[in-house]
């Protein structure tokens, strides 16, 4: 039987602004699974902009500008954004697009048809920031809910069709109740299920005044939250390329950012549901990224430039940092000096020296080239850290996976500390020299694979300096078994350290 492909979306980028080092956050995590399961088959990675909406049109008209020159002028910053962290997704989806917008409009009809869209009028309260629909008695001080957000809303009152959510909150709860885990973390699961406990109201999904959004038949147009949660099919093809979609749907892993968790545990599998489509195996609702306590967001003027902090460290750093620094779910802080300790600690101490020094002993005692040897200290003590990272990323513990792997890094430091491989040689100890030498290259290997999905060019750049061909892709299951480095090997060490030090800028 052939393992299903893995499907795994971000959120498509709310584009009234340029982004920020939040958006990349996602991206860069949904790049590490992708890049993980590519190793052990085919994988699908979508991403892309949501460009749609009240707050677009507003933006466009401020800078006057249509909203589609609008959109234009800032989508390439976003693909920018991915290119300079390396983010490798496969499709880049813009809700302007025909593609989407056609599909938009026949899952309004097909819904329509169902019974599950109907015509009603939406008397209440809206917010433009947020493009939500609330209740009165989730106002708080009369303003939006939100904590991010906290606005004044504006009241509505328009003749709108609903989608039938109320229909689904059974189905909702049973679904909960036997799918424990497909919400995450259980924080998030555990609001939702709260939510839809205390009751859903049906869903207006049309606006009838705004005219910046996909035209819906007799008038209107899809509400945006509806428009952009459906971009997760109408890029697979739905209702346009049935193989494609049935071989990637439903999606593995869809990861959000935790304010968006409602929409995506409550209103998507709604209307997958009644579309007759299967949910998603897993919604991940991770975590805020926050400076000094506060979250960051472009309205409290608090955001770090991506690319500025990239050009200053290097992406690679600062994806390691991003998956190391907390478990993944967890809000955290960031600052330039948090990413430098990471940078000349974990990655320059500890692993650009281990690469450096171990190099550096090969070229000088056995002219770079890779010893044989028939006895490893080191290899039987890791036999099974391949699984265990593997365990780890298909768990989304993106932080249990570099710990595991800095159980090597730490190892093979210390073999060095305490075999002495200079004395070793001093003392015409070949056999054991070449045993520790062989270990070094051999669990140097084996960090370049289980790091490549982290940090793809310093694993490469670590490939290289082996002098082996190629990139550091293998299927680890085949890859990682000790012993897999080919003696004779000639190596290629850098002259430039893989992580050169970086000091603290002027306070």
């Amino acid at each position: 039987m052939v393992d299903r492909p893995f499907y795994v979306t971000t959120p498509i980028y709310y584009i009234s602004g340029n982004p920020h080092l939040g958006h990349a956050y996602t991206s860069i995590a949904a790049d590490v699974l992708t890049r993980f399961h590519r190793t052990r088959g085919r994988a699908f990675f979508l991403t892309g902009t949501d460009e749609h909406g009240q707050k677009v049109a507003q933006a466009a008209a401020a800078a006057g500008l249509t909203p589609q020159a609008w959109t234009d002028g800032l989508v390439d910053k976003w693909k920018a954004l991915c290119a300079r962290y390396d983010v490798a997704y496969d499709d880049f989806i813009r809700t302007t697009e025909p593609r989407h917008t056609d599909a938009v409009v026949k899952v309004f009809e097909q819904l329509k048809e169902r019974g599950d869209v109907y015509l009603g009028k939406y008397e209440g309260w809206y917010c433009t920031s947020d493009e939500t629909f609330w209740l009165e008695a989730k106002l708080i001080d009369g303003r939006c809910p939100n904590p991010e957000c906290r606005r004044e809303v504006q009241w509505l009152s328009e003749d709108n069709w609903f989608f039938a959510l109320s229909k689904y909150r059974a189905r909702l709860l049973a679904y909960y109740k036997e799918h424990p885990n497909w919400v995450r973390p259980e924080r998030a699961y555990n609001e939702m299920l709260v939510t839809i406990e205390t009751g859903l109201e049906d869903l207006c999904i049309s606006r009838v005044n705004l005219d910046w959004g996909v035209p819906l038949p007799g008038g209107g147009v899809m509400y945006v939250w509806l428009d952009a949660l459906l971009n997760y099919i109408t890029a697979l093809g739905w209702a346009s390329n049935d193989e494609k979609f049935r071989a990637f749907w439903p999606a593995n892993v869809q990861l959000i950012g935790k304010e968006i968790a409602r929409f995506h545990t409550i209103i998507w599998p709604a209307v997958l549901w009644a579309l007759e489509l299967p949910a998603p195996d897993l919604v991940f609702a991770h975590g805020w990224m926050t400076v000094d306590g506060d979250k960051m967001s472009k309205s409290k003027g608090n955001v770090i430039d991506p690319f500025e902090i990239a050009d200053r460290f290097g992406s690679d750093a600062v994806r390691y940092f991003l998956m190391r620094e907390v478990p993944f779910g967890a809000d955290f802080s960031i600052s330039e000096e948090k990413v430098r300790m990471r940078h000349n600690g974990d990655l320059g101490n500890d692993l650009g020296n281990l690469v450096k020094r171990s190099l550096a002993m090969l070229a000088r005692y056995r002219e770079g080239k890779v010893p044989s040897t028939s006895s490893s200290a080191i290899g039987p003590r890791f036999s099974d850290l391949g699984e265990r990272v593997a365990a780890h990323l298909q768990t989304l513990n993106f932080r249990d996976a570099l710990e595991a792997a800095w159980e090597l890094v730490s190892a093979l430091n210390r073999a060095i500390d305490e075999t002495k491989p200079w004395e070793l040689h001093k003392a015409g100890s070949d056999e054991a020299l070449d045993a520790i030498l062989y270990d070094l290259c051999e669990g140097i290997r084996w960090l370049a694979l289980l790091l490549a999905p982290f940090m793809p060019n310093k694993s490469l750049e670590i490939w290289r300096q082996l002098g082996l061909a190629g990139e550091p892709s293998g299927d680890w299951r085949a890859e990682l078994r000790w012993g897999g480095l080919a003696a004779g090997t000639i190596t290629q060490p850098a002259a430039d350290p893989l992580f050169p030090r970086i000091d603290a800028g002027p306070a």
